[in-house]
């Protein structure tokens, strides 16, 4: 017998879509997932596991739709991935962040409000174990120096249309706690990579760029810094936060691995001439291009939260992530 319904938005995505494939391995929930089908969700990320879920295509930004689902499925659970999420997109075309992010995640908010709440601190009795996971990043701390970690103290400070409104989101999120006692959990997380991601980033870019024999882009001189974590380590920390988080409170999820983007660039193309061989290195590739505008330093993630108090840890560093993600796009290069 089936424990709750729990929606998934986003879940053709990425992250989505590997979070999906981890809880159907933890758990015995009855999954639904809701995704738009933009450029970054790909039905091809949810093949393995299509008869074990239900998939609505619909879009956030349609209250009515979303209302429509909370009262015919009665979802005990929510875990909010879907956004737009590429800062570069942001920069060019902000409108879209502003919908999807903001005016999206208010609707399944408000519906998740109606449909388990008589009123504000009063969850309805049958959805006394109800949880609303809303899955956010570290942009929106802004930028760090070369020293010092993010926490969940840190001010907000977002430089881009992108985590501007993902930090909008944030702070609706936790209105919603603070005013009506909704069951809410707030996870910010560092880069993530591995199997699934969108072509458009940063790694499946590096890896396409490389085996093509193109030149691969670096922005600036790539010495800007990310804290990289493995998908399915990501999803770990989702999963613990959204069945044993404190209600109300913010989990920051890091992988402890800042690396350099331009040292992200040589180990993905060390790694291909091992993998992948040929005549010359893949590095004589790497090529430096005009930095984008607001280009955050460096960000990196205290974790210590979540493991101190729910006891999450990070099962891959990025040398043995990035491996499994070589090894995952060469056998799946239609995905590049």
């Amino acid at each position: 017998m089936k424990n709750n319904k729990v929606l998934i938005t986003g879940g053709a995505g990425f992250i989505g879509s590997n979070y999906v494939e981890y809880i159907l391995k933890n758990s015995e929930d009855e999954i639904f997932v809701l995704d738009k089908l933009t450029y970054a969700g790909n039905l091809k990320n949810l093949e393995a596991v299509s008869l074990k879920i239900t998939f609505i295509k619909g879009d956030i930004c349609d209250a009515e739709l979303v209302q429509e689902l909370f009262t015919e499925h009665q979802f005990q659970k929510v875990v909010h991935f879907a956004a737009e999420s590429h800062v570069d997109n942001s920069i060019s075309g902000p409108s879209e962040f502003i919908q999807t992010n903001i005016v999206g995640t208010f609707n399944l908010l408000q519906s998740a409000y109606k449909t388990w709440m008589n009123g504000p601190n009063d969850l309805k009795e049958e959805f006394r174990n109800a949880r609303f996971l809303h899955i956010s990043t570290d942009e929106v701390y802004g930028t760090l120096g070369e020293t010092g970690l993010f926490t969940e103290e840190t001010s907000y400070a977002p430089n881009s249309p992108y985590s501007a409104s993902k930090a909008s989101s944030d702070f609706i999120v936790r209105s919603y706690f603070h005013t009506y006692g909704m069951p809410v959990v707030t996870t910010n997380c560092s880069n993530n990579y591995g199997p699934n991601q969108h072509k458009e980033k940063l790694i499946p870019t590096i890896i396409r760029k490389a085996i093509t024999g193109e030149p691969i882009p670096i922005y600036g001189d790539g010495k800007n810094v990310r804290d990289w974590l493995f998908v399915m380590d990501h999803c770990s920390g989702i999963y613990l936060a959204l069945e044993n988080g404190k209600l109300g409170e913010t989990y920051n999820i890091g992988g402890r691995n800042e690396r350099e983007n331009l040292y992200i660039a040589n180990v993905i193309c060390e790694l291909l001439d091992e993998m992948l061989p040929r005549n010359t290195s893949y590095k004589e590739q790497i090529t430096f291009v005009k930095d984008r505008p607001g280009h955050d330093f460096r960000y990196a993630i205290d974790a210590s939260k979540i493991e101190d108090e729910l006891g999450w840890k990070a099962k891959e560093n990025f040398e043995t992530g990035i491996q499994k993600t070589i090894a995952w796009y060469l056998q799946n290069r239609d995905r590049l």
